[in-house]
């Protein structure tokens, strides 16, 4: 079992940035595959980045690419995602979440373990 448990959400301007953190705890001597997504009011969890284990490996969802970054630091068990020029559609409850094994997915069905979520508001 790891528990999940994200931070660093807020209210911000358009084109500003946040740092999203999520902190793992519990079995985080296995390797895994590490996610965010984000789900907005009345729609579905949708994937927004994943990072391999080593953090040699990113992907982004087309709608983040090129403004935000996954990165991980596995010594503090620790997963962020950087966020810049942030866009009010980017307004969501962000999720963290832990994928058993090592292949990439951007299925939730794929992700075994699941954060509470941390709120994000883009707004003048």
């Amino acid at each position: 079992q790891v528990q999940l448990v994200e931070s660093g959400g807020g209210l911000v301007q358009p084109g500003g940035s946040l740092k999203l953190s999520c902190a793992a705890s519990g079995r985080t001597r296995s390797r895994y595959f590490m996610g965010w997504f984000r789900q907005a009011p009345g729609e579905e969890r949708d994937f927004v980045a994943a990072i391999n284990w080593s953090g040699t490996s990113t992907y982004y969802a087309d709608s983040v690419k090129g403004r935000f970054t996954i990165s991980r630091d596995n010594a503090k068990n620790t997963l962020y995602l950087q966020m810049n020029s942030l866009k009010p559609e980017d307004t969501a409850v962000y999720y963290c979440a832990a994928k058993e094994g090592l292949g990439y997915s951007s299925r939730r069905d794929a992700y075994d373990y699941w954060g509470r979520g941390t709120r994000v508001t883009i707004s003048i």
